[in-house]
């Protein structure tokens, strides 16, 4: 039945006027579609893509297929724009190691994001020239790996001549972001003055730059929110937020991603975690790396740890926070903080996934925050959603998600501009 539908839709398609200079297109049909905008899903789907971008989508009754289309059958399977990570951290690491940022380790990352269906990362910090090349490459309809966007080197000086030079020498850099940390590790080291955000907020601004804030205390978050910062890219982890709170980030429109898999990372190692028997996980994950978080000395310096046992402390205030802020309708954007030794990247973003759904979003809201939220948060209005006029980044899905957010995990293939992400063989 699903073949003569698609013969009879090629048939329509030599009727829809079709432009005999137009590109070749691609057209996915058969899927369950969740767009990624929070409306009901569209059955029986069909995306016609042409150049890496969406042409039109819409109901199989709907959409007369172009005369001559490679025609991709994805009947019983659903497909969700790709996944926007909005805190991630892209370049340093291999293993458990950083200071090995270079244009290849870049690449090995991005296509790494890209296999788990994480097709945009915003990379909040430590982006050198070359990812601001690889950048500027992307709008390319032969992309197949995942999109980056840059922050340059996070601002955390306590010196204003010094932060606000900064600021300069990151604009001067082409970055996306302006990103600073305010945060005294927990008391173990200076904290960023209010006069020295408030001027690095304004100063960005007038470069005509976004300014993303790693914060976490509550009277830290009010302060930025004052000062006119954009998004919140931390928790509040150390008590419950209040009302005012609340409103002030509603009624600014600011973004807040939650990050809940950063504490994670900080304290799941004191023993062997459950996801190390995880098949999704080990399908990309180096041997030797697990072998060094399984070594017992690794696991007693964890547990000895104070800052671990303090950060897993602050999961359930950062869970209810994000409650109550996803509750008031505040902008919601999955982050994770992936890039650093343990925080596996992809892999991460699926756990974050299922903390934000332990924290009580419902399936769609998460789906939305990970995908149209996140994109409108970074800055990025042609990715996001699958819509006529965006880039066709998109993840084919052999479950539901909407039944359970771990179904995410159920990867059937990735597609980053129409082109499907190779495996890790045939990269």
């Amino acid at each position: 039945m699903r073949n003569a539908l698609v013969v009879w839709l090629v048939f329509l398609g030599i009727f829809a006027g079709c432009n005999g200079n137009e590109s070749p297109a691609t057209v996915f049909s058969g899927a369950r579609l969740i767009d990624g905008n929070g409306g009901e899903p569209i059955e029986d789907a069909v995306i016609v893509v042409r150049d890496g971008i969406i042409d039109v989508v819409g109901n199989a009754g709907d959409v007369p297929v172009p005369l001559g289309a490679t025609i991709i059958d994805l009947s019983g399977k659903t497909v969700i724009p790709g996944l926007i990570n909005t805190h991630g951290h892209v370049g340093g690491t291999r293993g458990l190691e950083t200071g090995h940022y270079d244009t290849d380790n870049l690449l090995r990352q991005l296509r790494l994001y890209a296999r788990y269906g994480v097709t945009t990362v915003n990379s909040l910090g430590g982006d050198q020239a070359e990812a601001v090349t690889l950048r500027d490459a992307q709008n390319d309809a032969g992309l197949d790996r995942s999109r980056i966007f840059v922050a340059g080197d996070v601002i955390a000086d306590t010196s204003m001549e010094v932060a606000t030079g900064l600021v300069e020498r990151n604009a001067s850099l082409g970055v996306d972001f302006i990103k600073m940390r305010v945060d005294d590790n927990l008391g173990s080291i200076a904290k960023m003055p209010e006069s020295v955000f408030t001027a690095v907020t304004r100063q960005a601004h007038e470069n005509g730059l976004p300014v993303a804030a790693h914060l976490y205390y509550l009277a830290d978050a009010k302060a930025l929110v004052n000062a006119g910062v954009d998004f919140l890219v931390h928790s509040v982890r150390d008590v419950p937020m209040d009302q005012e709170f609340i409103d002030a980030m509603r009624e600014r429109n600011i973004c807040y991603t939650p990050t809940l898999t950063r504490e994670l990372s900080t304290y799941v190692y004191e023993n062997e975690p459950d996801f190390f028997s995880d098949p999704f996980f080990l399908s990309q994950v180096d041997p030797q790396v697990l072998d060094q978080l399984r070594d017992p000395d690794y696991q007693s310096a964890v547990r000895e740890r104070s800052s671990a046992q303090t950060y897993k402390a602050g999961v359930a205030i950062a869970s209810a926070n994000l409650y109550a802020l996803a509750k008031a309708g505040v902008r919601v954007a999955m982050g994770t903080d992936t890039g650093p030794p343990g925080r596996f990247q992809g892999y991460f973003e699926h756990l974050e996934l299922e903390m934000m759904e332990r924290a009580g979003m419902s399936p769609m809201e998460i789906i939305v925050a990970s995908t149209s939220t996140a994109a409108s948060c970074i800055g990025a209005p042609d990715i996001g959603s699958i819509e006529t006029g965006k880039w066709a980044d998109f993840v084919v899905l052999n479950e539901d998600p909407l039944d359970a957010i771990v179904n995410t995990r159920s990867i059937s293939s990735v597609w980053i501009a129409g082109n499907e992400v190779p495996s890790p063989t045939s990269s």
